[in-house]
């Protein structure tokens, strides 16, 4: 199997340095940032993710338009996302309309989880060594 890219998306680079590392040494998913809405849909053009980890309320564009954008390319037909979201509580977090939401902050058990749960078919390297 093959090791899943993943793209994480939030205007707060502390905030996507955070995820990145979680997912990085958590599971060793090869992990992208960016930290403008604006450049996110180019950026997942350029690496073709697997998935993506992508803010909710971000300046410019947010989340929602975001995803709007990438799940509208052909060439990114089969993308995941997981929203993130200071505005939803831990209680709200979960499924909703077909999409993942965690709360802020976030906690890693949850993420790695959410993350496997969302690339079924991709195992991080960290897995792909014990096999």
């Amino acid at each position: 199997m093959s090791k899943s890219k993943i793209l994480v998306v939030d205007d707060d680079p502390n905030l996507s340095r955070l995820i990145a590392v979680i997912l990085k040494l958590g599971a060793g998913y090869e992990v992208t940032e960016e930290n403008h809405s604006s450049a996110a849909l180019e950026t997942a053009r350029r690496i073709r993710p697997n998935l993506i980890v992508m803010d909710v309320d971000m300046p410019g564009k947010d989340g929602g338009a975001v995803w709007a954008e990438i799940s509208q390319d052909p060439r990114l037909a089969g993308t995941s996302v997981i929203f993130v979201s200071g505005l939803v509580s831990k209680q709200e977090a979960g499924m909703r309309g077909g999409l993942r939401y965690l709360s802020k902050p976030v906690d890693p058990g949850l993420l790695l989880d959410a993350v496997r749960t969302a690339c079924p078919r991709f195992r991080p390297e960290a897995e792909l060594a014990h096999a």
